[in-house]
């Protein structure tokens, strides 16, 4: 039986995140008028909020932030939420939404529909991880996380983070990433699957607290599973772009008491978790 005490052959330098909310919203493609989001924090999504943490212009290269690794456990995968918006309505004919011609839209085709959609209710936590040479960065970028230069959010500016956003540094984020307390109901059952998502092999860097013996090997997460095209390469204003690669998936059986609720008794548990077992806890007031 692995524990949150035995070491990890496979353990990187890296940070702990509780991304959680009322909403969250990350764009996958977002075409025009449909902004649509992954089922998941998406890799531009969370280096986006680690720049704005550190005060970064976006015209500045996001190359050292985008070489750090990023595994998802998906504490609540949430439910989609569709929202219209409307844009221009009531307003002059000078002030409404330019055309691509760069003209004004006139009459009534001055208002444009918009729709949204959301993840309301959803919970993942995430490790940020690197190699050696990643340490300080990883070190700065958890000091900016505590205290952010510019407002921090999840996916757009109308979500918010919810409580504690940095839980700490750690020698080894991805074995307590199996560990930590889940913001979850308790499951019936003994146990209960829970997805873990990465851009790098699962396979052998994650293991389950407890023997899983209908385990499917092909799922292991040992091979990509699809390609994403997540990978940020610029966020100028005009000019973003971005690279794909690769996602792979994996599924562990977690013990039901690791699922400590919602709330106060989760925010509790989670607290006396990352006291017991970080190196420089964040929710101690200690600074990685």
């Amino acid at each position: 039986m692995n524990s949150p005490r035995t070491p990890n052959p496979h353990a990187e330098t890296g940070l702990l995140l509780r991304l959680t909310g009322p909403l969250q919203s990350w764009g996958e493609r977002s075409p025009f008028n449909e902004r649509d989001t992954a089922l998941f924090p998406a890799r531009s999504g969370v280096i986006g909020l680690l720049a704005s943490a550190l005060g970064r212009s976006r015209d500045q290269a996001p190359d050292d932030l985008a070489r750090l690794s990023l595994t998802i456990r998906v504490d609540r995968p949430g439910v989609l939420l569709r929202d219209l918006h409307t844009v221009g309505g009531g307003l002059p004919a000078k002030a409404t939404v330019t055309t691509a011609e760069g003209k004004k839209r006139p009459g009534d085709t001055g208002t444009l529909l918009t729709h949204r959609t959301y993840l309301a209710d959803a919970a993942f936590t995430v490790a940020v991880t690197g190699g050696p040479a990643d340490a300080e960065l990883l070190s700065r970028a958890g000091q900016a996380l505590i205290a952010p230069r510019w407002p921090l959010f999840l996916g757009r500016r109308s979500c918010p983070p919810e409580g504690p956003l940095l839980l700490g540094a750690t020698t080894d984020p991805l074995r307590h990433l199996v560990h930590l307390p889940l913001a979850a109901p308790r499951p019936r059952q003994g146990f209960q699957d829970v997805a873990f998502l990465s851009d790098q092999p699962l396979n052998q860097c994650l293991t389950a607290p407890e023997p899983e013996p209908d385990a499917n090997d092909d799922q292991d997460g040992a091979e990509p599973t699809s390609e994403i095209t997540d990978q940020p390469l610029s966020f100028r204003p005009g000019h973003r772009a971005h690279g794909t690669r690769d996602l792979y998936k994996r599924a562990l059986r977690l013990p039901a008491d690791q699922h400590t609720g919602l709330g106060v008794r989760h925010l509790t548990a989670l607290a006396a978790y990352v006291a017991e077992h970080f190196d420089r806890p964040a929710l101690e007031g200690g600074r990685p």
